[in-house]
């Protein structure tokens, strides 16, 4: 004959379980996936000010693990550079903006329009043409060059430098907040080059 249970061996129970899915909820965050939101225009028009996103931290673990990279065109959640640390940045803060180049691309910026490797890039999810100049720069290994989609108000790597690839905390995935704007992220055009 089972014993009846008493309130206290139930309230324990719920104690455990929700200690149980704290900690499962906690790992996820650390591990696999973690909401953000945006709090500059620098990424402008792909994510507004105030847009709440998921970060996935997986893939970017695993390419360094498998000595891959990112894609092109993947936006990136990210710690700062050391140059950005140096300027005074805060080094727990987190930036996002978009990768456009991988090792060993060269990229430079003439007449309103990013080239990589000679060829202009085609990037849709852009407004307005760059007003600005950028010499040709050849990105290091184990660095990638991150720039908005706001690019003429963004403070990326046009002024800054490469990104270690290691400063790479996840990659923005889905936007779940605001609700008319729920769904994934753009995240590359259909062909990254096209010959000039």
């Amino acid at each position: 004959m089972t014993q009846p249970t008493s309130s206290n061996e139930t309230g324990l129970g719920f104690w455990r379980s929700l200690i149980v899915w704290g900690l499962v909820a906690l790992l996820l965050r650390w591990l696999v996936v973690e909401p953000r939101w945006i709090p500059s225009g620098s990424m402008l028009p792909t994510l507004q000010l105030q847009d709440r996103i998921l970060v996935e931290k997986i893939r970017p673990r695993l390419v360094q693990i498998q000595h891959s990279h990112l894609d092109r065109g993947d936006v990136v959640v990210f710690a700062p550079p050391q140059a950005l640390i140096d300027a005074g940045y805060d080094s727990n803060a987190a930036l996002i903006k978009r990768v456009v180049g991988l090792p060993g691309d060269e990229l430079a910026v003439m007449n309103g329009r990013l080239f990589r490797n000679g060829q202009t890039v085609d990037e849709p999810w852009l407004e307005d043409e760059m007003d600005y100049l950028m010499e040709p720069v050849t990105v290091p290994t184990h660095q990638l060059w991150v720039m908005g989609d706001n690019r003429n108000a963004s403070l990326d790597s046009h002024l800054w430098g490469p990104l270690p690839e290691t400063n790479v905390i996840g990659t923005a995935v889905w936007r779940y907040w605001p609700l008319q704007r729920f769904g994934p992220l753009r995240i590359s055009a259909t062909s990254n080059d096209r010959p000039t």
